[in-house]
């Protein structure tokens, strides 16, 4: 039998080498062992603040050394205090925080027609 030749398409210096950085995921740029965690990668596009990173990884820190997948609010405080956070102001309303408008909220157990 005849053995078939196929011709080579692509310029043999813009072939890869290997293809196992690829494969593993890892950005090139950065090198191996360099690769953002999602957390790291949202607080450097700036849709996280330090503080906010800061308390993220506490909080896994806190997870992964105590097996505690879903830790409690009790175990939660902790951590916040263990950051340094103190309650030193007064208390204030959360209705900042609030996203529905004050005249759509209907109480509970009532019906709106």
């Amino acid at each position: 039998m005849e053995e078939e030749h196929f011709k080579e398409r692509r310029a043999p210096e813009g072939r890869r080498e290997s293809v196992v950085d690829r494969r593993l995921g890892l950005d090139r740029r950065r090198g191996p062992g360099r690769r953002l965690s999602d957390e790291r990668k949202a607080a450097e596009e700036g849709r996280m603040s330090d503080e906010q990173l800061d308390f993220l990884l506490a909080i896994d820190e806190y997870k992964r050394k105590n097996s505690r997948p879903f830790p409690t609010w009790t175990e939660v405080l902790e951590v916040i205090k263990a950051l340094g956070y103190r309650k030193v102001a007064e208390p204030q309303s959360l209705q900042q925080f609030d996203k529905e408008p004050e005249k759509a909220k209907v109480p509970l157990g009532t019906w709106q027609d």
